[in-house]
């Protein structure tokens, strides 16, 4: 199975590797040589490359150029967040150092072991033959590695200090609002009534739970027998409430039945036969944890929110070519499209008298 969908650095991306290969040598004593570099085509917030050694891979993360430190930048923040939870939940790639030293290559950086598997994109490889029965368990398995993690106890895994105690869907709420205004081009809706309905129809947090806050099958790495082997991407991660984490990750299911528009947005296999609908996730994730799910409109239309947000940003930096990525210039069809579904949900929630 090939593991890692990497490809030739992107010029913007492009970085001095003789520096970085200086300084791995000095926190890495038996490592030699230069490495091979390669950049993960996944992805489009901070930037992810393979390095390649005769014998071992690694993975350096970095945010993208002009990027500021904020939580979604924050390296030394997602070093340490994995670092710490590795005791408590085995899911995360071995850390193997940070660089807070900008002379090296401008801004902080960390490296990490690289976990050999598959992540699965829209198309998974034909090899792995995929039946239904097959799918439903990697499915269940995957959606089970989140409820491990809003189990793990944010004291004994030391990430108490992200809390910012009770208040998060509040905040998440008015963060996620500020943002889109901020990142709003003349291009895409304004959002105006989704904000309010969010803000007039927010629940109490359900619990304080480490929460991953971009969990996606595309950030799973699955072993030969398609069992889970990491977790990836962890610039979000945080202490809140996993029902806000739940909505957020199923943002990214589109399942078989959903519009072509949607269709499009699908960046993971989750509508091959034999995947749990969205309803169905939310059922599995009740039983297992526990949690009453009595709102789940709220959650989903935050979710698909947040997700225009986090498009729009990224749309914001390729219309003020801050990036020339190709893949971005898009991106504003799809946060015209997200606020229509949003809509459409909140009608349906007026018509039921939610």
């Amino acid at each position: 199975m090939t593991a890692d969908g990497a490809r030739p650095v992107r010029d913007e991306d492009a970085f001095d590797v003789e520096a970085v290969a200086v300084w791995l040598r000095e926190q890495v004593p038996d490592l030699t040589g230069t490495p091979e570099v390669r950049q993960f085509a996944g992805g489009a917030s901070n930037l992810t490359y393979l390095l390649r050694y005769p014998d071992r891979d690694l993975v350096l993360r970095r945010p993208p150029a002009g990027a500021k430190p904020t939580s979604g930048h924050d390296m030394a923040r997602e070093y340490r967040v994995q670092r710490l939870l590795a005791p408590v939940y085995p899911y995360v790639p071995a850390m193997v150092a940070l660089c807070t030293d900008h002379a090296v290559l401008g801004s902080d950086f960390y490296v990490m072991e690289r976990v050999p598997g598959t992540v699965l994109r829209s198309r998974p490889p034909a090899d792995l033959a995929l039946d239904a029965g097959r799918t439903r368990t990697l499915c269940t398995d995957v959606v089970d590695l989140l409820v491990e993690l809003h189990r793990v106890d944010p004291e004994a895994a030391g990430l108490q200090e992200l809390s910012r105690g009770p208040g998060y869907v509040q905040r998440q709420v008015a963060g996620w609002s500020k943002r889109y205004r901020a990142a709003r081009t003349r291009n895409v809706p304004s959002f105006e009534r989704v904000m309010a309905w969010l803000a007039a129809n927010q629940p109490d947090d359900v619990a304080s739970r480490v929460i991953h806050g971009d969990f996606r099958l595309d950030n799973v790495v699955l072993g030969d027998d398609l069992a889970p082997r990491a977790v990836l991407d962890w610039e979000l991660a945080t202490i809140g409430d996993p029902l806000m984490d739940l909505g957020s990750s199923l943002a990214y299911w589109v399942q078989a039945d959903d519009d072509r528009v949607f269709k499009l947005t699908g960046r993971q296999p989750t509508y091959l036969p034999g995947m749990l609908r969205r309803e169905e996730v939310v059922a599995h994730y009740a039983e297992r944890t526990g949690t009453p799910v009595d709102n789940w409109t709220f959650y989903e239309v935050f979710g698909l929110f947040r997700l225009a947000v986090i498009a729009q940003q990224i749309y914001y930096r390729y219309h003020h070519k801050q990036t020339r990525n190709p893949a971005f210039r898009h991106y504003w069809i799809m946060v015209g499209y997200l606020d229509y579904r949003c809509r459409r949900l909140l009608r349906a929630a007026a018509r039921k008298g939610d």
